[in-house]
């Protein structure tokens, strides 16, 4: 009995060990992307689906964005994106969607909304993201994070 409770002993010291480095590494696997906005740059978390690995095989992209409801920038792509929609119920700032098949949207208000959009990413961080946005159109580039 004392071999056995050393031997499960060893095996989850084991699993902890190794979950530490594994982790992190999955972490670090995220793809990241740049929206650089008059100057100022937001990292944006890419999501891990069809729509958000589409987007970065377009990349780079410079869009000019339209203001809508004072709390998101849009911009409607050429051509579709794979979907895969669902209604978040809240929408932070930060929100990097996709609303239809075509339609990016960055969101730099704190909402509810009962729309339906396929998640593309977030901001790691959106402090300032509102102020570099503006209150009009604006251009912004998305690119690889360097």
């Amino acid at each position: 009995m004392g071999r056995s409770v050393q031997a499960v002993r060893a095996l989850f010291f084991a699993v902890a060990l190794l979950s530490a480095f594994i982790e992190p590494a999955m972490a670090a696997e995220k793809t990241m992307i740049t929206a650089t906005i008059g100057g100022k740059s937001f990292t944006l978390v890419l999501e891990d689906n069809a729509a958000a690995r589409a987007l970065a095989a377009r990349l780079p992209l410079r869009l000019r964005m339209s203001e809508l409801n004072g709390n998101e920038k849009y911009f409607s792509l050429d051509a579709p994106l794979p979907t895969q929609s669902e209604r978040p119920g809240r929408i932070r700032a930060g929100d990097f969607m996709l609303y239809g098949d075509n339609c990016l949207v960055l969101f730099y208000g704190t909402f509810s909304s009962a729309y339906s959009y396929t998640r593309l990413g977030r901001a790691a961080d959106s402090e300032g993201l509102s102020q570099a946005l503006g209150d009009g159109d604006v251009t912004v580039l998305f690119e690889w994070k360097r």
